[in-house]
């Protein structure tokens, strides 16, 4: 077994073609603090951002269809349960009873085609071997 300590390698995620700008992103699972959770990576004025898929106001999913979290006007990352309004670059809350708080951000890096994520202390793949039993 490995020490959960030693960073892990990047995982695959997508191709890149498959987030189109301001489109449906693309939904993954992750390990938050060892509990299964849901995540997203979508493409914002050409950068491919990814986040844990939890409201910062009740930890709650917030897409309104799988996929789906931006607002009508594609400007901004939107919960469908509460209307707490974020930033798609830098996951701040913008408006909405998150207060200062925000999204919790995963890490991800486009390369020839592809977008990878890397995993962190927090969040780590689903199936991941590196945790101590």
């Amino acid at each position: 077994m490995n020490d959960p300590k030693t960073p892990m390698p990047a995982q695959a995620l997508c191709s890149s073609d498959e987030l189109q700008e301001r489109g449906r992103a693309h939904t993954f699972d992750v390990l938050q603090y060892r509990q299964p959770a849901r995540a997203f990576a979508l493409r914002f004025e050409g950068q491919v951002v990814a986040y844990l898929n939890r409201c910062a106001h009740v930890p709650t999913e917030m897409d309104w269809q799988e996929g789906e979290f931006l607002d009508g006007d594609k400007q901004y990352i939107m919960c469908s349960i509460h209307g707490a309004v974020y930033d798609p670059l830098s996951g701040r809350c913008v408006t909405g009873m998150c207060g200062r708080s925000g999204l919790t951000k995963i890490e991800v890096k486009e390369l020839e085609g592809q977008v990878y994520w890397y995993p962190s202390r927090d969040t780590r793949p689903v199936f991941d071997d590196t945790q101590p039993d």
